[in-house]
């Protein structure tokens, strides 16, 4: 307890991690009455966890652009145990790969909060309290390097997105909420029973308890093995992607959220989906990855084009925008399956991609259906001519989202394409660029159904432009879109080391025979050292890296 306290207390990602969650204590003691002073006080505290995160990532990249990778550790310079008898310990660790995903979910904190200023009447308190414990479980499942660890933060995002869903959402917000908690929950079980496998695996192979990441990719499975376990792993993440065919909580769970947690799903908890398939199925299990790749490709492609064309024929702005994560993350899913460099950096890209263009678009839809109370296409048209503000943001966004040469998204889909090309998978690349024109289909119908064209509903004719507020709100992203589009390399680079190590080491696994017996064998520990976190230098980490005096 004493070192935990230590590292809480130190610039570290412990401090990172825990910070929304002590927060929470004051808003104990909050008044009922006391809205006001609830909302500005967590938006206080959202922008300083987006301060602490940009200061600790700029803090360590290091000259060539690349991040350095680090990991908290106790004050003797060793991981700290939890249940050190099971080989359970409190292991966090930060790299090229969760970098880029820690500060999407620190950045889109306060942008929700301002984005729920006036949408969320009922309970703020709670609500603030929900925002932040969910942003506690996000961001240690990003930066955990024990797989107990990650589980229980896994769980943890569990409870306050039903709550955020089940108390401040729509009319089917019950039915909405349970659906999201009993899908998760399925996919996680069977995700804890192949983790404790593991454990029980390396417990009887190399005679002691381990859940390390580092550990555990050491072991080396027969086949059969490998695609038991890899199932269990590659279920969880695909309902929480959600792939096709287990999407079928999402439409539900983002049209009964509230604006800001449809924010936050779209924009952040999809993403521990791909996140999961990137750091743990696809490296853990490579030749079970291997063998199902068609399948996986197949059902990546069909979430493509299902989810346009589904999004094509809604009557609901919300719904379209729920139903595009579908084809979005179809992107992301056919990237990294192709297991080249270039698709996976541009699949690491377009999660934030994603978070960026469907979290503004969540965000303006909520900003729309605060004034008019409906999100059907038939009430709206001609809103540019009384809300231009609200116009230029909504068509930035939505381009963007198509993909359109300068915005961020055309960055992510070119670099996959291109590397799925490379990879020899020309059907797939040739169907999934298909997917691109039926995405700015839906997309400009969004525009032309709700921008242009007559007013013909009077309760139009009055509404208010965007707010200040609400144009703080969308600036930061708008300006992340056009910075990504113009010049990615910025971007791209300080994950280019850690995506490049990851699949050197995927290749080198599949080129390799898995066990052939029915035990399990540990590779040397050569061949994962170099995905191993390093312990934080001693000292200023800028001064020791660079070497220049400054």
């Amino acid at each position: 307890m004493h070192t935990f306290l230590a590292l809480l207390s130190s610039s570290t990602l412990t401090r990172l991690v825990f910070f929304p969650a002590i927060a929470c204590i004051p808003l104990l003691f909050a008044r009922r009455e006391a809205t006001r002073a609830v909302k500005v006080y967590t938006l206080l505290v959202s922008l300083v966890e987006l301060a602490l995160a940009v200061y600790f990532v700029f803090n360590h990249i290091l000259p060539g652009g690349h991040f350095q990778a680090l990991r908290d550790l106790g004050a003797t310079g060793a991981r700290i145990g939890w249940i050190p008898a099971y080989g359970i310990y409190y292991d966090l660790g930060i790299d090229g790969i969760s970098m880029p995903l820690v500060l999407l979910t620190t950045l889109l904190l306060p942008l929700v909060i301002l984005g729920s200023w006036r949408g969320i009447t009922k309970h703020w308190r709670g609500y603030a309290i929900s925002l932040l414990l969910l942003t506690t479980g996000m961001l240690g499942a990003f930066l955990a390097f024990d797989l107990f660890l990650f589980y229980v933060f896994w769980e943890l995002m569990l409870i306050p997105m039903y709550l955020i869903i089940g108390i401040w959402g729509g009319e089917r917000r019950i039915y909405a909420a349970v659906k999201f908690f009993l899908f998760t929950m399925t996919g996680s079980l069977l995700m804890l029973l192949a983790i404790l496998w593991l454990a029980w695996t390396f417990h009887a192979t190399a005679g002691h308890w381990s859940f390390a990441y580092a550990d555990l990719l050491r072991l080396d499975l027969p086949l059969h093995q490998q695609l038991w376990l890899f199932g269990a792993f590659a279920l969880a993440f695909a309902i929480k992607v959600p792939m096709f065919p287990f999407h079928t909580w999402l439409p539900d769970a983002h049209f009964e959220a509230p604006t800001g947690g449809s924010v936050i799903l779209a924009g952040v908890l999809l993403k521990l989906g791909t996140y999961g398939f990137l750091r743990f199925a696809l490296p853990m299990f490579p030749h079970a990855a291997q063998k199902a790749q068609p399948l996986l490709i197949t059902l990546a492609v069909i979430g493509i084009l299902y989810g346009a064309l589904v999004s094509w024929v809604q009557t609901d702005m919300k719904k379209m925008v729920a139903y595009s994560s579908v084809a979005h993350l179809g992107f992301v899913m056919l990237g990294l399956l192709a297991f080249d460099s270039i698709a996976w950096q541009g699949s690491l890209i377009q999660m934030i991609n994603h978070g960026l263009s469907t979290g503004a678009l969540f965000l303006l839809v909520g900003m729309i259906y605060d004034r008019r109370h409906t999100k059907e296409f038939s009430e709206f048209g001609g809103l540019a001519k009384v809300m231009p503000w609200f116009a230029f943001f909504l068509v930035f966004s939505a381009l963007a989202s198509v993909g359109l040469p300068l915005l961020n998204g055309f960055v992510g889909e070119f670099m996959i394409l291109t590397g799925t090309y490379r990879a020899h998978l020309v059907l797939p690349a040739i169907l999934a660029t298909f997917g691109v024109v039926l995405a700015a289909v839906y997309l400009l119908k969004l525009l032309l159904k709700t921008l242009w064209g007559p007013i013909t509903k009077e309760e139009n004719r009055g509404l208010h432009d965007l707010s200040l507020r609400e144009i703080v709100t969308m600036v930061p992203l708008c300006l992340l879109m056009l910075a990504i589009g113009v010049a990615p390399g910025i971007f791209l680079k300080p994950s280019e080391q850690s995506v490049t190590t990851l699949l050197n080491y995927y290749h080198r696994r599949v080129a390799t025979e898995p066990a052939k017996a029915h035990v399990a064998r540990l590779l040397p520990e050569s061949l994962v050292a170099p995905l191993a976190i390093p312990s934080p230098p001693q000292g200023n980490t800028r001064i020791a890296q660079r070497g220049d005096g400054r």
